[in-house]
């Protein structure tokens, strides 16, 4: 018992350090991702206001037909009604799902602003160019910064100091991350160089179309620290399934230090951002 009990006291820093990495797609996972922006707390609270209507609604129209198929067979009803109008039952019909749908529809539009409209000025602009089958980014400031993302292939794992199958996980993980500041209001320029693809996010609430010729924005806010996962969400040919998006969110000295280092040596500003992150982690379960 004694063993048992100190090997869980050992993994309670592991598990503490892990759960800052989030969110990605679970097996046989029926809802979002976890909420990591405002945007999708707004989302996920949408997903389960419409509930509200269209379980009772479900159950309603399922209770009415049993009702007919039971009540009005032809053994105990072999004359059928010849009713025409009800006027009652008319008005009930037409205003009822009138009612509903303006229910409906005043947070749907009001998020729907709300996803075009960020509350306050971006302070960083972001370009996601995808790519058969990879994204390019471009960081667009006073120095640019440019690269490549492309899914972490098994056998390039440990060398990129990403074993940890948890943290980066099977045709999700990318060799490059986009890095941003959490608590950072960030414009996404999108665009497409050969056929359509699309941006997705699901954490952030993000999901946007690529489009050659064409560039589309949006914007997210992280609010939580951690590693977050998404995929090419527009079927854009074979490999399709092996085009994933990876943003890191870090603090702000974090991403400060990583953007210096970055603009002449990109994979070790991301070597030691990982180890800064995971020192951080550590200390932060140890505590």
């Amino acid at each position: 018992m004694k063993k048992f009990l100190a090997g869980v006291g050992a993994l309670l820093p592991v598990l503490a350090a892990s759960s800052a990495f989030a969110a990605q797609p679970q097996p046989w996972q029926m809802g979002f991702q976890p909420a990591a922006s405002a945007i999708m707390e707004d989302i996920r609270w949408f997903e389960q206001y419409t509930l509200v209507f269209i379980v009772p609604i479900t159950l309603l129209v399922l209770a009415l037909l049993a009702w007919c198929i039971i009540r009005y067979r032809a053994s105990t009803n072999p004359v059928p009604s010849r009713t025409s109008h009800n006027t009652l039952i008319e008005v009930i019909w037409t205003v009822g799902p009138v009612v509903i749908l303006l229910f409906l529809a005043v947070p749907s539009f009001q998020l729907l602003t709300a996803q075009y409209n960020p509350p306050e000025e971006p302070t960083m602009t972001i370009k996601a160019s995808a790519v058969q089958w990879s994204w390019d980014y471009e960081y667009q400031d006073e120095e640019p910064l440019t690269f490549s993302a492309f899914m972490l292939q098994e056998g390039d794992r440990e060398a990129a100091g990403k074993e940890d199958l948890a943290q980066y996980p099977r045709l999700l993980a990318v060799d490059n991350e986009v890095v941003v500041p959490v608590d950072t209001t960030v414009r996404v320029l999108v665009t497409s160089n050969d056929v359509i693809h699309a941006f997705a996010m699901p954490a952030f609430g993000v999901k946007v179309d690529a489009v050659p010729g064409r560039i589309n924005e949006t914007w997210f806010n992280a609010t939580k620290e951690g590693v977050y996962y998404g995929q090419c969400s527009e079927l854009c040919g074979k490999d399709h399934a092996f085009m994933p998006i990876a943003i890191r969110v870090v603090s702000q000295d974090q991403y400060d230090t990583w953007r210096a280092a970055a603009q002449s040596d990109l994979n070790g500003a991301n070597r030691a951002l990982m180890a800064a992150v995971d020192n951080k982690n550590v200390a932060d379960a140890g505590n």
